[in-house]
């Protein structure tokens, strides 16, 4: 297992082009957030957005479109539940389905309707609801281009490990059931990509808080929609998640999801200005 340094965010992150435009660095769409979990999808939107991708796009329940729109007027909003999803999901580049989306007979159709339009050429991020549902159904995905980012109950759901037997080589044997790339949230969070293994060296407890998966799971997408599905983007995503929130844990208690998102901009210009 190979342990990331710093040099996986410089190797990835480069200044742009001086003939840049927004369609270049990604269209990103999040399905999710409910009536009761709103908070979810803003915050997975906003990591987004702050990472860099170009568009971004919720979907979720209407009752969070105002909130969305009065917390992030840079991203797009449409119902979760209607007939605009199917034709949205083949659009973008990135899907990531998930943060706060539930689990009951809505959000079942709602995954299998994302997951049912998917093209071939997008890359798929899991996370949350939408790993307990696929967990719980037995429901097979086998889309190539996809990233897990199950927690370590929720990876004891999906690969029947019990916490105390996720060992490195036990996740890497389990990864290796499913397409993509698996990432492990842990104190010390675990990259399975079908070529090798990968830990991430650093973290705080100050990121013991709500909204920190959430807040990853925009990270990833942004960085996947401008760097490619690649490791290296994964990698990348893991590590400035956990960097930034070292760095406010310097001085704060605890390092709140919507301060590490405030602070993607300028960590990503030092990284591409080398400067880690």
């Amino acid at each position: 297992m190979e342990t990331l340094t710093s040099a996986c965010v410089t190797q990835v992150i480069a200044p742009r082009p001086a003939d840049s435009h927004k369609g270049q660095f990604g269209r990103i769409l999040i399905i999710g957030g409910n009536e009761h979990f709103g908070g979810a999808a803003i915050m997975a939107a906003s990591a987004a957005v702050h990472a860099g991708a170009g568009l971004t796009t919720v979907a979720c329940a209407p009752c969070n479109h105002a909130a969305l729109h009065a917390r992030l007027p840079e991203a797009m909003v449409l119902p979760y539940d209607g007939a605009r999803l199917r034709h949205t999901v083949p659009e973008a580049d990135v899907v990531a389905i998930g943060p706060g989306l539930g689990t009951n007979e809505t959000a079942q159709e709602i995954l299998a309707v994302t997951l049912a339009n998917l093209t071939a050429t997008q890359a798929l991020i899991l996370d949350g609801s939408a790993l307990t549902m696929i967990a719980q159904t037995g429901l097979r995905v086998t889309h190539r281009k996809t990233v897990w980012t199950p927690h370590q109950m929720e990876w004891q759901r999906l690969s029947g490990l019990a916490i105390a037997d996720q060992t490195p080589a036990a996740n890497a044997s389990a990864a290796r059931t499913l397409p993509g790339t698996v990432v492990v949230k842990s104190h010390r969070t675990q990259i399975h990509a079908p070529e090798a293994s990968f830990v991430n060296p650093i973290g705080t407890p100050a990121q013991a808080t709500g909204g920190t998966g959430d807040t990853l799971v925009g990270i990833l997408a942004a960085f996947i929609g401008q760097f490619g599905y690649t490791t290296a983007a994964i990698n990348a995503a893991v590590y400035t998640h956990s960097a930034i929130a070292e760095e406010l844990a310097a001085t704060q208690y605890v390092a709140l999801p919507t301060r590490v998102i405030a602070a993607l901009p300028t960590y990503m210009a030092r990284a591409a200005a080398n400067r880690l």
